[in-house]
């Protein structure tokens, strides 16, 4: 049995910055995440996509966020059970007991549910032969770039995912093709008017009210069925097609665990992000509240507040005062 002060069941940037959280209080922790990395949806998805969000960092790759945050919690020495899903909590006494379905049972007296939008599954298009090329040249997601470098690439898409990536691979690939069912698009301005620049220019191609409906190729993926509204359809050469259609987000277990749920997400109280039962916690983008927004910034806020209240959980009798780092500094565990 693996014994800590908080179990936390999500290993995502929210999830990993609690550790340091908690560890400036010499609380400790221990992680369980059903990926084989610590990471979350920033190292499985897109670790090679910039984000421009994060305080002090005009730009950082999500890969190199998740290795910074790994070298700020190093000193506090957490616990990872990686590759393994949390399936059932019980009470015991004061303590929680958190079984994975690797049979792994992890004890402590505070939960913190991290675990971003749950478990995600790729949105896929009703192509009848899609499955076929799965990992022969179908992709639902975009983790090395490098991968599509001097190659010919559809994208599927009208949103953020489909346009970044766009703008992103115009620059590696041979080839980048856009293809979007309707005229108008769910991403960003500013990065739709920089697709259609690219393709004024030549730098790309987009193709609007046109879907992809049928794949073709022998050992793996040659071509795409483009139909396109009143004109005449057409056959695409092309190594990739990249449907990126978001993500289906699932609660799993944690959805059997008692929890008040709206929406698929863990309503919480804004004082400690706590849940309707004391003691566990709900932080990042899997909780909900009046006026939630889905940051990664906003969910290092939440974790930091929810450690406090979990340091009172264990020592209601101490008096937990605010020592700054910068005159205290990072004091890990020997």
């Amino acid at each position: 049995m693996i014994e800590t002060d908080i179990i936390i069941i999500g290993a995502g940037p929210v999830g990993l910055f609690t550790v340091f959280e908690a560890g400036l209080l010499k609380l400790r922790c221990h992680i369980i995440d059903v990926l084989p990395q610590p990471g979350g949806q920033l190292t499985e998805i897109y670790p090679k996509k910039p984000i421009y969000d994060i305080p002090g960092f005009p730009e950082i790759l999500a890969g190199d966020l998740i290795e910074n945050l790994m070298q700020q919690i190093a000193p506090f020495k957490p616990g990872f059970t990686l590759g393994e899903k949390a399936i059932s909590i019980e009470k015991e006494g004061e303590n929680f007991l958190v079984t994975t379905n690797g049979g792994k049972i992890h004890k402590a007296p505070n939960i913190a549910i991290a675990g971003g939008l749950g478990v995600f599954e790729p949105r896929k298009p009703p192509i009848n032969n899609l499955s076929d090329f799965e990992s022969k040249g179908v992709d639902y997601m975009i983790k090395n770039p490098e991968k599509y470098r001097n190659k010919n690439v559809v994208i599927a898409g009208g949103g953020d995912s489909a346009l970044d990536w766009t703008i992103f691979l115009k620059d590696i690939a041979k080839s980048v093709t856009l293809v979007h069912r309707s005229g108008s698009f769910r991403g960003h301005l500013d990065s739709v008017q920089k697709v259609m620049n690219a393709d004024e220019k030549g730098n790309l191609r987009l193709m609007t009210y046109t879907e992809i409906t049928e794949l073709s190729g022998s050992e793996k993926l040659e071509k795409v069925y483009a139909k396109i509204k009143d004109k005449e359809p057409e056959w695409i050469e092309t190594d990739y097609f990249l449907p990126l259609f978001g993500l289906s987000p699932k609660l799993g277990p944690i959805a059997d665990w008692g929890l008040n749920i709206d929406k698929n997400a863990i309503e919480v109280t804004t004082e400690d992000y706590s849940t309707n039962i004391p003691g566990i916690y709900a932080i990042g983008d899997i909780n909900t509240y009046k006026g939630k927004l889905k940051l990664i910034l906003c969910g290092f806020h939440e974790a930091t507040l929810m450690v406090q209240s979990a340091f009172k959980r264990i020592y209601p009798d101490k008096n937990l005062v605010l020592k700054y780092t910068t005159v205290n500094g990072v004091n890990g565990f020997d």
